[in-house]
């Protein structure tokens, strides 16, 4: 026995002493496509052996235990070149170091789609962006939309931590902070809104075949536009480096509440969300086209669209690349529940509503890149989006309508027709410029971006004793509600934005601890809006309507009351000179322009010290916003102006510290400014059919001795602190958890007003807002093959947010409001948000299907805040849920299905009051309240040639 001990001990002991005599190799690969940073999840191996590793985050690797000799390493990575290095001399006990940079090679490529560009969409790739970065942000690819079913960039940031999206619509929150505490920016450039309710772009207008990837930065830094509080979401367009390829697609879905329904959708508008009759004055309109909306034949989804892409390599390792996408999707929606407009009292209740919309969007982008050499580089990005909503909603369809202000009937009977069709056509043309010399290097970028939104041609038609067309007695019958001209109308709106952007910044890395940035920012934007209303002035009022459906009968030519016997007259409230305002064409009713001229310089350094790297930046802006105005319901007041002019130092400090290679805390301090947006500003008023909504000039300052807390404030001052850990415990894996806190001064709320109309309009409601909140994320590999490839994996983010603002007692202006309580929530902030996801990606031969259950939660938070005695519009919580099946049949064939939207949940709006909640409309919303949206079910057909 002591023998075998003593044999065993010999043993150990010369394996030890001769795993000792044995060498490593280790060293870093860096990606020459991207500034010689780290290429992590490289392929390294010994040429002739199975020994091998891949690189990790930092791009390093290590081969130990090696045998003493003379080697060829092999490196490799997808879409990048496969370079052997020989003679490599392992000596005993020695570690021999051998670094290398891989660059793409186009001419080796064959079935890649997104070659050299692969880093920037995988999830991988992304978190080591995130870890490296000098700043707190979150990014998701092209790679994870793919594989959870995200078809534009709205879904796409409801996948971040903190973010949240509005059911039904496209407002985005981020740590509860909705549109005016956010920006939007693509390649680093800002975007102009293409909705006059919105400051920024609706984020369902960029299809998922223009991105590479969307990111959230959530702390400030002094390269970004001092208008932060809540963050900026940057869309990156996809770009392509390889040899040539095409993909086609084809989808087809349906919405089950949708597909069993006559659906109708509004007259004179095509297909694919056009409408032809744009440059049509509108009074010709109205005497050649009737009101009543037309039949679809069938209501179901198709999407098509091909990509594609090409590079051309050339002498001194020059570059030409070009890429190319087309697609065009559209979608049918059925909705039912109410429609109450309720103030202080119920002015018009629509127990029975319900709403057709019909939804398109277009998108082409083209990409030109030329690599000139590895130190010069230029981009033109050229992107056109169409895209349309067209809705028709029949208010009151039970016969049981309520309106205080009928004539006939205020207890039953009252029905409202509203059709309506929005086109939004966006422009997005930039130059982008990279280059180096030595330790300097210039980024440079400059836009120009048209946005024209119309909504031509909204017909409403307003009705009494509508019960009557139910009866079926042809002795009974409804009429028109004409309690003035224009409760029956045509409504005609037009907005042009066009805006000039650039960027530059100087880069001196003085060396590997310290890099020095110094940079300009600039923008220029422009508003012109205008809108028309012509009013049918019902003369015949004991006229009967024998044909609800056909009221294309009535507002005929022919009924037109030109001296006497007609049915009705068309009126409009602004004349032209020397016409009258019956049966005559008109100005526009309200204007406005405004304008926007923003310039800054900045600069920061980046100090890297042992483990810590610190960021200190400062930004000098100069803001300078004008709105000219010319509107009705200001009366004598309404043909007037408001300027500001203002001068921001805004200091930044962002500071990192690797506690380990895989786990770092980083601090973020910074002062920002939050502004106005036209919107909120120009005091014209949008009446929908039981919600009204306008602007307030005070927001850019007042300094009338009469009002009352009403100051010369033009902007809202931000205070923002942040503190996170994070953890990359694995590929693709992440584990964090943040604190942060933000304190506006003069906060700005949308308020209901106190009064008949019940209009909603901005104020600074109050002297200081404080936000508090925690998030915390976690991704985790569940389980691997034996190739270490995810089977199963989950991500969960979730954030829990406290907010609350004082308000002050009475505000006296050019609007007036007053609130009850001196406290409250910030108006659309959740106190708990949860986004989480299920893969699982199992292997059948050559079959790899990916399925993924993706969900998403917001508690109730504040839509409006009530004044007076009237309580806030709360928009109740809201689960989704959606399946998707990734069928990859073969390398160049998909075959995926989809199930979205699983639960259905009610989506609502509520009014608090004394005796319960009231179910009402918001102006966030939909027409109807209370509405489920339906399932849709897809299946889409991808080939790639």
């Amino acid at each position: 026995m002591r023998q075998k001990i003593t044999f065993t001990i010999l043993l150990l002991i010369t394996c030890f002493l001769g795993y000792a005599q044995n060498g490593t190799i280790a060293g870093k690969v860096q990606d020459k496509e991207v500034n010689n940073d780290p290429l992590p999840f490289a392929n390294i191996s010994i040429k002739g052996t199975t020994k091998g590793t891949t690189s990790d985050f930092d791009g390093l690797y290590q081969i130990q235990n090696v045998e003493p000799g003379t080697y060829t390493l092999v490196f490799s990575f997808v879409g990048y070149e496969t370079r052997e290095i020989p003679n490599v001399v392992v000596n005993p006990g020695k570690i021999t170091t051998v670094d290398i940079i891989l660059g793409a090679n186009a001419a080796s490529l064959d079935a890649v789609v997104i070659e050299a560009t692969t880093r920037k969409v995988s999830e991988a790739s992304l978190l080591l962006e995130q870890k490296k970065a000098v700043d707190i942000r979150q990014s998701i690819g092209a790679e994870e939309l793919a594989r959870k079913g995200v078809s534009d960039a709205a879904g796409a940031v409801t996948k971040i931590s903190g973010v949240s999206k509005q059911e039904g619509s496209s407002n985005v929150y981020v740590r509860g902070l909705g549109d005016r505490y956010l920006n939007t920016t693509f390649n680093g450039l800002p975007l102009p809104s293409n909705d006059i309710n919105k400051k920024n772009i609706e984020l369902s207008l960029f299809a998922s075949d223009v991105i590479e990837n969307v990111s959230i930065s959530k702390a400030f830094s002094s390269k970004q536009y001092g208008d932060f509080a809540a963050g900026n979401v940057n869309i990156d367009s996809k770009d392509y480096k390889g040899k040539g390829y095409l993909d086609a697609f084809v989808g087809t879905s349906i919405n089950t509440n949708a597909i069993g329904e006559n659906f109708v959708v509004s007259e004179g508008s095509g297909f694919f969300g056009d409408y032809a009759r744009h440059n049509q004055n509108p009074f010709a309109v109205i005497l050649s086209h009737g009101v009543d909306p037309e039949d679809v034949s069938a209501p179901i989804n198709v999407s098509f669209g091909i990509s594609g892409g090409k590079s051309w390599s050339f002498e001194n390792d020059s570059r030409l690349s070009v890429f190319g996408t087309v697609s065009f999707e559209n979608g049918y929606e059925y909705r039912r529940g109410e429609a109450t407009d309720f103030t202080t009292v119920e002015k018009k209740a629509f127990q029975d509503a319900e709403e057709f919309e019909y939804s398109t969007t277009t998108t082409a982008m083209g990409t030109l890149n030329y690599k000139i050499d590895d130190k010069n580089k230029v981009k033109l990005n050229s992107l056109f989006i169409n895209s349309s909503t067209n809705e028709v909603g029949y208010f009151g369809i039970d016969g049981k309508g309520r309106n205080r202000d009928a004539i006939l009937n205020t207890d039953e009977g009252f029905y409202q027709m509203n059709a309506q069709f929005d086109q939004n056509q966006v422009y997005v043309n930039q130059l982008i410029g990279n280059h180096k010399s030595g330790k300097f290097e210039v980024d440079w970028a400059a836009g120009y971006n048209v946005v024209y939104a119309k909504q031509p041609d909204r017909k409403r038609i307003s009705i009494e004793n509508y019960q009557f067309a139910l009866d079926n007695d042809p002795t009974t019958n409804p009429t028109f509600f004409s309690n003035v001209d224009y409760d029956n109308q045509r409504y005609f709106q037009d907005i042009d934005d066009t805006e000039f952007n650039g960027r530059l910044n100087l880069s001196y890395e003085a060396n590997e601890n310290f890099k020095l940035n110094l940079g300009y920012n600039a923008r220029s934007k422009e508003r012109d809006f205008e809108n028309i209303r012509y009013g049918y002035d019902i003369v015949d009022s004991d006229f009967a309507i024998a044909d609800v459906n056909n009221l294309n009968n009535v507002f005929t030519p022919s009924n037109l009351n030109l001296t006497s016997g007609g049915i009705y007259e068309i009126k409009v409230i602004n004349t032209f000179p020397g016409l009258n305002n019956t049966n005559r064409p008109g100005s526009a009713e309200n204007t406005y322009k405004g304008n926007l001229d923003l310039f800054a310089g900045y600069a920061d350094a980046e100090i890297k010290t042992g483990k810590w790297l610190i960021v200190p930046g400062v930004r000098f802006e100069s803001f300078d916003q004008s709105i000219a105005y010319d509107v009705i319901n200001l009366g004598n007041n309404g043909n007037s102006s408001r300027s500001a002019y203002e001068n921001f130092i805004l200091p930044s400090l962002n500071v990192k510290y690797a506690l380990t290679e895989e786990q770092n805390l980083r601090f973020s301090a910074s002062r920002t400014v939050s502004l106005p947006e036209f919107k909120e500003t120009a005091p014209f008023v949008y009446i929908d059919v039981t919600n009204r909504i306008g602007g307030n000039p005070d927001l850019l300052g007042a300094t009338d001795a009469s009002f009352i807390n009403v100051s010369d404030k033009s902007y809202s001052n931000v205070i923002n602190l942040d503190l996170k850990y994070e953890w990359f415990f694995g590929k693709g894996e992440i584990f964090s958890v943040s604190a942060f806190a933000k304190q506006i001064s003069d906060p700005v709320n949308r308020v209901v007003a106190f009064d008949a109309t019940g209009t909603q309009r901005y104020f600074r409601t109050g002297e200081q807002a404080d936000v508090y909140g925690v998030e915390i994320e976690i991704r985790k590999n569940l389980l691997q093959n034996e190739e270490e490839e995810t089977l199963l994996s989950a991500g969960l983010n979730t954030t829990f947010m406290h907010t609350e603002q004082d308000l002050f007692d009475v505000i006296q202006g050019t609007y007036s409001v007053n609130f009850r309580s001196n406290s409250e929530q910030l108006q659309g902030a959740s106190p708990f948000i949860i986004n989480a996801d299920v893969s699982y990606s199992p292997t059948f031969g050559s079959y790899k299907p990916t399925g993924n259950l993706v969900f998403s939660y917001f508690a109730d938070r504040i839509d409006a805040l009530g004044s007076g005695q009237l309580g806030n519009i709360i928009e109740k919580s809201v689960p989704t849920l959606d399946f998707i099946l990734k069928n990859k049949i073969t390398d160049n064939f998909e075959v995926n299905f989809s199930i979205k939207n699983i639960l259905n949940p009610d989506i609502k709006f509520v009014r608090e009051t004394s005796g319960g909640d009231v179910l009402v409309t918001s102006t966030n919303g939909k027409g109807v309240s209370g509405f489920d949206r339906g399932r849709n079910i897809g299946l889409q057909l991808k080939y790639k040639f």
